[in-house]
């Protein structure tokens, strides 16, 4: 066995998608000495690693991984599954391996529909979940759902690595710089695209219910308020409801070094919120922030929440075109998420009577809270 051949054993054996019936193709032509003619080109440097990269996994892995994440019988062959992933960044490497051979199909088209799929269904959920959340949130939760990060955490979880045909590149004046990340996150869009494509919209929704939407996502850290007492003032006269009013409930070591107070804000006789805190003035600001997170994060109790995506006839083809039984949907009421008060814009200082009109953007309207 040559040097070129123990190279590659050597690569390939860290590389669980190279099997070994591609070392017969050793050494490559392109790396092999011309002869002594003097117009000869000069040989190319043999790497043992591109060349372990650029090489197709075996069909076992792709069926396995298939049959893993319940594609099996979704895909007609594991050329689809190789397909979705292998992302457009792999061309450039497999162009200078393979000169002679035809470019490989990439999963460029499959990310971006799936892409504009999942958001569509993360949106909707999350939108029907919490009809009190606020617009910026409410896009942060969407990201937390479907974002690139969540897609290329789910693509590790799912065993992509090992298959994933990819290449580093730059960053140039013509297109962003491609990470291992950016790559794995492709995979799990693309999948989506294939349920879609072969299945239905339905399906496709039910995909991202089982491995997206059953994630818990935080929420909470995601509000945060400049002003929560100011902002509770604005909601509560928003609604309709009496001025809050806040009260001691609770207190202990007022004369010592360590007292904590319990405070409560009341709406009328309605309790909006509560807080603890070592002085009145900590525990009324928690209060405030309690009782908003109590409005913002009111949840759809989960049989309640229907999806417009849900009604779609659960068939193959263009949902313009479909036949059969669409399903019934009644839309739930969403909130008036958006708290509109004086504001001197970004830096956060509240002018009396600038920007209250309700035209302002809703961009600007949440600067003022979060």
């Amino acid at each position: 066995m040559g040097l070129a051949q123990r190279k590659v054993v050597t690569t390939a054996a860290k590389l669980a998608h190279v099997s070994s019936q591609h070392l017969r193709a050793l050494p490559p032509k392109h790396t092999l000495v011309p002869g002594k003619a003097a117009n000869a080109a000069p040989p190319t440097v043999f790497d043992a690693q591109s060349w372990a990269s650029a090489q197709p996994p075996p069909r076992s892995t792709l069926a396995a991984f298939a049959h893993r994440v319940g594609l099996a019988n979704v895909v007609p062959s594991t050329d689809v599954i190789q397909q979705a992933c292998t992302h457009p960044s792999f061309i450039q490497l497999f162009t200078r391996q393979h000169p002679d051979q035809p470019l490989p199909a990439t999963n460029a088209s499959l990310a971006t529909l799936g892409n504009s799929l999942l958001g569509l269904f993360a949106t909707e959920f999350v939108n029907s979940s919490y009809p009190h959340l606020p617009t910026r949130v409410m896009k942060a939760a969407v990201s937390a759902h479907v974002g690139p990060t969540t897609c290329a955490n789910l693509a590790r979880e799912l065993g992509v690595t090992p298959i994933l045909r990819w290449q580093r590149l730059p960053t140039t004046t013509a297109h962003s710089a491609v990470l291992h990340a950016d790559a794995l996150a492709s995979v799990p869009r693309a999948l989506t695209a294939l349920v879609y494509q072969y299945r239905s919209l339905r399906s496709a929704r039910r995909f991202a219910e089982r491995f997206f939407f059953s994630r818990e996502v935080d929420l909470r850290g995601m509000i945060k308020f400049r002003d929560p007492k100011q902002t509770l003032l604005e909601t509560v006269a928003k609604y309709g409801r009496e001025r809050p009013i806040s009260r001691l409930l609770k207190e202990t070591g007022r004369y010592s070094n360590s007292p904590v107070f319990v405070v409560g804000i009341f709406s009328g006789a309605d309790q909006l919120g509560e807080g603890f805190g070592s002085s009145l003035k900590m525990a009324e600001y928690r209060a405030a922030e309690d009782s908003l997170l109590r409005l913002y994060l009111t949840r759809q109790p989960p049989h309640l929440v229907q999806l417009p995506t849900s009604t779609f006839p659960d068939a193959k083809g263009s949902i313009l075109d479909l036949d059969g039984p669409e399903g019934a949907y009644s839309p739930v009421s969403l909130g008036d998420s958006e708290v509109l008060y004086g504001s001197a814009g970004r830096a956060g200082i509240r002018v009396p009577g600038a920007r209250s009109q309700e035209g302002a953007a809703a961009e600007d309207d949440l600067e003022d809270y979060i």
